[in-house]
């Protein structure tokens, strides 16, 4: 029988305590809104909980909003829950609808049941995080760790572990077959515990809970070993070598049949995370784009009736993956560049008409991208899209530069409200938009999409470095 591979995703539950908790949240608040509006228990309002319960945990489920969170922020345990909980409203209100029996149910009760649920996930997720690093943080509930190697990357991970107590780690030393006395010259503040077997040892008597191994891939042979050792234990194993300390990109495991492979460079944007995007997008764009029509038609006109040329200026660049796509913007200057050699907006451009430095200062110039947005071709948040002329010089002068097309450009960005945002007319500028453009992607979450929108409106669209 072929092996299903070393390595486990981790996928590890919490628990069936914390389903059930979701669960009776779910069901007595559905409870106490029934009774707070009078509406009386029925089979419909039993049908409607048991609905909810079946549709969140399917959301939950897809996004592991039961794994061990243990080392992750709350705030994105909290995103996970809310956008489950989210869509699960958004469905039975799909549903509904279609099926025509929205007038059964009071829409008091439904809506205070509906906030109150979304309140009372998190608050109970809340109190249990504070609970939890309140006694971690006192050595309670705590893993005893032991780290294989002595180098810069066990050095990093020490740090972390006795800079973050409430992590629930508890550092108890170096484990290194190398000579202590060469070891102490090269890294003084690292305190030798003792050799690989003396950790097997020990771990056997249960003395440690969790072993990381931070060895260089070229140690191939003493890992191996390592890990033989290891499986006469029953402790926690991790790899943390030198590979992992490069700039990985969203690395997650995959299966290729009875293979197992470690994606280097990869989207934060598949499954339900893909589907969660682009509902974000549509809902997004349509509600704008009923919101600025009449002012796009405004500026339609005003574009026809001061300058000669199409009203829509359509720019090859790059999309997601690096396949071309057509972007439009409202025309603001009286040529069109669209080659291999395009010239960037400058102070004083003469190309750039009285309209166009208007619409370019105030961005409204881009206002027809929610339309490309609707199309599937960019995404409200994203990597501002460069010319195909910039790509192809940028990319031969900044590393990881086209790592930036893993996903769908943008109408704004993460760059964009940190000040990258007109003309870059420096390899500096467009080295820290890149570095922006690259920690959005690694960061990636939907509550990081609504901040950068929130933050974008409340910044103002006038920008004084755009020309």
């Amino acid at each position: 029988m072929a092996s299903r591979g070393f390595i486990q995703s981790n996928q590890v539950a919490f628990g069936a305590v914390y389903r059930l908790l979701d669960v009776a949240v779910i069901l007595l608040l559905l409870e106490v809104a029934v009774a707070i509006f009078s509406v009386g228990r029925s089979m419909e309002y039993l049908t409607l909980g048991l609905t909810a319960v079946i549709l969140f945990l399917l959301f939950a489920e897809s996004t592991q909003l039961y794994r061990s969170w243990r080392g992750a922020a709350l705030a994105r345990n909290l995103t996970v829950a809310s956008v489950a909980w989210v869509f699960a409203c958004v469905l039975i209100f799909t549903i509904g609808f279609f099926a025509k029996v929205s007038e059964i149910y009071s829409r008091l009760a439904v809506g205070t049941w509906m906030l109150s649920t979304l309140i009372s996930l998190n608050l109970w997720r809340t109190l249990f995080w504070h609970i939890l690093r309140y006694f971690r943080a006192r050595g309670y509930n705590t893993r005893k760790v032991a780290i294989v190697g002595i180098n810069e990357a066990s050095i990093h991970m020490r740090r972390q572990i006795d800079g973050n107590p409430e992590l629930g780690y508890k550092f108890c030393g170096f484990f290194d077959d190398r000579c202590p006395a060469r070891l102490v010259e090269t890294y003084p503040e690292c305190n030798l515990e003792g050799t690989i077997n003396e950790l097997i040892d020990l771990t056997r008597n249960g003395r440690f809970d969790v072993i990381f191994i931070a060895l260089p891939l070229k140690a191939q042979k003493r890992i191996s070993s390592i890990l033989e050792k290891c499986g006469d234990t029953t402790t926690s194993v991790h790899l943390i070598s030198d590979f992992f300390t490069y700039n990985l990109l969203n690395a997650r495991l995959h299966e290729v049949g009875d293979m197992q492979t470690l994606s280097v460079y990869d989207s934060p944007l598949f499954g339900i995370n893909d589907v969660l995007k682009r509902f974000f997008d549509i809902l997004f764009s349509l509600f704008t784009l009923i919101l600025i029509a009449f002012p796009m038609l405004m500026i339609a006109v005003a574009i026809k009736l001061t300058s000669k040329g199409p009203v829509i200026f359509k720019q090859t660049r790059y999309g997601l993956d690096g396949r071309k796509i057509e972007v439009w913007k409202f025309r603001s200057m009286t040529t069109m560049d669209n080659g291999d050699i395009i010239v960037q907006a400058t102070k004083g451009d003469a190309r750039i008409t009285p309209l166009g430095a208007f619409l370019r200062k105030s961005s409204f110039d881009e206002l027809p991208q929610f339309v490309n947005v609707l199309q599937g071709r960019m995404s409200v948040v994203g990597p501002r899209p460069h010319a195909v002329a910039h790509n192809e010089e940028y990319r031969k002068l900044i590393p990881y530069y086209m790592l930036r097309h893993k996903v769908k450009p943008g109408i704004t960005g993460l760059a964009q409200i940190n000040g990258f945002r007109g003309e870059t007319d420096t390899l500096g500028k467009m080295e820290g938009r890149v570095a922006y453009d690259l920690d959005y992607i690694k960061n990636w979450s939907l509550m990081m999409d609504f901040k950068i929108v929130f933050l974008t409106v409340l910044k103002g669209f006038f920008n004084k470095d755009v020309y």
